[in-house]
């Protein structure tokens, strides 16, 4: 005996008298319907909504779009003729809504469009991110990123300094931000200071900061970054772009624990954990004699690697879809999904800026993408089909190469043709039946 489907719910926001009448039939056809104002629609989940539009929703959209965002299923919007023209409505409800019905309403294709709008719903749920609270997220699912929450998982409640290692754009900072909010210091400041982005005539004050009067343009006290840290942690981004001298400081406040403000002399005591990261091989710089190997081993007390997105496989539609909810948000569009041809196209795609790069290219999707999904070509990546075409077969391959070498061969040799087939190793007939082949000379 087959178990009775549950009922679905359909929540009608702001509901008029049209959509009171609608009642009856949406019940008889396995709907469970509930009404409530805008500004209570979030506390009723629902499998779908309808929502009465008005003037004043589209003269104060943001409390529109929040709802559509944050519950995460489709919406229909319900227009009288005279609001569907007002200006910009078309594009309002085009980019926000499922669909739309006009008063009065065609019963039998609300029914419809419902229905549709339950199954789309649901398509779109599977595999969704919630994102509440995303800076603190480590997301994915693949053997490096739970190898890496494990880690970290242990590493936080020591006090010990961290390496954090791995290529630009694998999340050094997050690890980082990951480490405190888990450590017994997430009461307390956590400061970040780039070392690369900071002037270098400027890092001592930045780090360590300086007395009234210590300089030229020194006007008042300044608390530098480290001091601001007290009681928390610092985060030194780029550690390898330390100059020398600022390394022989910080080696100093590392084993001393204690600082002196520029244009200073009384030593203040300062309670912080260290964690510094870095994309560079801090081994090769240490050889160079461009990184001090003595601060090498204070800081790399315990170390972390991230992993480059390459290697984190079946993360990237989770990742995506992460930063689709994310932005749409600044970019005031509705979050999209993607197209097959995009997956595979992110699939296909190195990311050599990694994580950092794939929130670039969906931020710049969701500006450019004209339909319901992100395309590939809205990413700024090659579809399935001129990837296919840019390919091209073995046979293709073959030929550029050849072609290739006779034209490298000939820029050399060009004026002795039997050393120019000596050099590729075939006879001077098969070199000049090669040249005819490819319509060279």
């Amino acid at each position: 005996m087959l178990e009775p489907v549950p009922n679905r719910r359909l929540l009608i926001v702001d509901p008029c008298d049209d959509c009171h009448r609608l009642l009856p039939g949406l019940r008889n056809v396995g709907w469970d319907v509930f009404s409530s104002t805008l500004s209570s629609a979030l506390e009723q989940p629902c499998d779908v909504g309808l929502l009465r539009l008005q003037a004043s929703h589209l003269q104060h959209p943001d409390a529109v779009k929040d709802l559509i965002t944050r519950s995460n299923t489709e919406w229909i919007a319900v227009l009288s003729p005279d609001e569907l023209r007002m200006q910009n409505v078309g594009d309002f409800v085009c980019e926000w809504f499922f669909d739309f019905h006009t008063l009065p309403f065609d019963v039998s294709r609300v029914q419809v469009t419902i229905g549709r709008a339950f199954g789309m719903a649901r398509l779109r749920g599977k595999g969704s991110v919630h994102v509440d609270e995303l800076e603190h997220e480590l997301l994915g699912e693949s053997r490096p990123i739970r190898e890496l929450r494990k880690l970290l998982s242990k590493l936080a409640p020591t006090e010990s300094p961290v390496l954090i290692r791995g290529e630009s754009g694998t999340g050094k900072e997050l690890v980082a931000r990951t480490l405190h909010r888990q450590s017994q210091r997430r009461d307390k400041p956590f400061v970040p200071i780039n070392c690369g982005a900071i002037p270098e005539n400027l890092i001592q004050s930045e780090l360590f900061g300086h007395e009234k009067g210590a300089f030229t343009g020194a006007h008042q006290r300044k608390i530098g970054r480290i001091e601001a840290a007290n009681g928390g942690t610092l985060f030194l981004d780029e550690i390898g772009d330390l100059p020398l001298e600022l390394q022989a400081n910080l080696l100093r406040f590392l084993q001393e624990k204690h600082i002196e403000r520029v244009g200073g002399s009384q030593p203040i005591a300062v309670d912080v954990r260290v964690l510094a990261a870095t994309h560079v091989d801090l081994e090769k710089a240490i050889s160079s004699g461009r990184f001090r190997e003595d601060l090498y081993y204070r800081l790399n007390v315990l170390q972390v690697m991230t992993a480059p997105l390459r290697d984190r496989h079946g993360d990237l539609s989770m990742l995506a879809s992460h930063f689709s909810h994310f932005y749409s948000l600044e970019t005031g569009r509705r979050p999209r999904s993607f197209s097959e041809d995009a997956l595979a196209a992110m699939g296909k795609h190195d990311w050599p800026g990694n994580v950092r790069e794939l929130a670039n290219r969906v931020r710049r999707g969701l500006v450019l993408a004209e339909g319901r999904q992100i395309e590939a070509q809205d990413l700024g990546l090659l579809s399935q089909h001129a990837f296919t075409l840019s390919m091209g077969t073995l046979e293709d391959y073959k030929h550029r190469a050849e072609r290739q070498a006779l034209c490298d061969v000939l820029n050399r040799h060009s004026d002795n043709l039997s050393i120019a087939a000596k050099v590729l190793g075939v006879s001077r007939p098969t070199f000049y039946r090669l040249l005819h082949k490819h319509q060279i000379r």
